[in-house]
């Protein structure tokens, strides 16, 4: 199955899609997906040492410029669900070094009161973003 992906939102739709998440986290009712499958996941968050709080505060500094697209869930049985993309920039140190980071990050809002994030790592391929880069550099 290829990807479907959708850029066919308006501002104030991002700006709602956002809140929604951002409350979940706001509420301790979300999840880091780190399994087998997330290896990314689980280094990037080793290797620049980021804590539990880090984490949380990095996901309710994301803004709605910060969308990228929807994407469709390819897992089966969860075909129905949308997936969406933000890419925030985030001040992060790496051993000695202290720089801006494209995270790429991706949520599921599961039953509109819960969050997985599945994809939260380094940017790894270049990424468009709906309502135009704001990069911080």
């Amino acid at each position: 199955m290829s990807d479907i992906y959708y850029t066919n939102y308006t501002y104030d739709e991002v700006t709602d899609i956002l809140d929604k998440i951002k409350m979940c986290v706001t509420n301790d009712r979300y999840i880091f997906s780190q399994g087998d499958s997330r290896k990314e996941n689980i280094e990037f968050i080793a290797d620049y040492g980021l804590s539990e709080t880090e984490r949380k505060n990095i996901l309710l500094r994301i803004e709605t410029e910060d969308f990228c697209y929807g994407l469709q869930n390819k897992k089966p049985g969860y075909e129905h669900e949308v997936l969406y993309v933000f890419c925030p920039q985030e001040r992060l140190t790496y051993g000695y070094v202290t720089s801006f980071v494209d995270i790429y990050t991706k949520f599921n809002i599961v039953n509109n009161n819960m969050v997985v994030v599945i994809s939260f790592h380094k940017r790894n391929h270049p990424i468009d973003y709906l309502f135009g880069n704001k990069s911080k550099e």
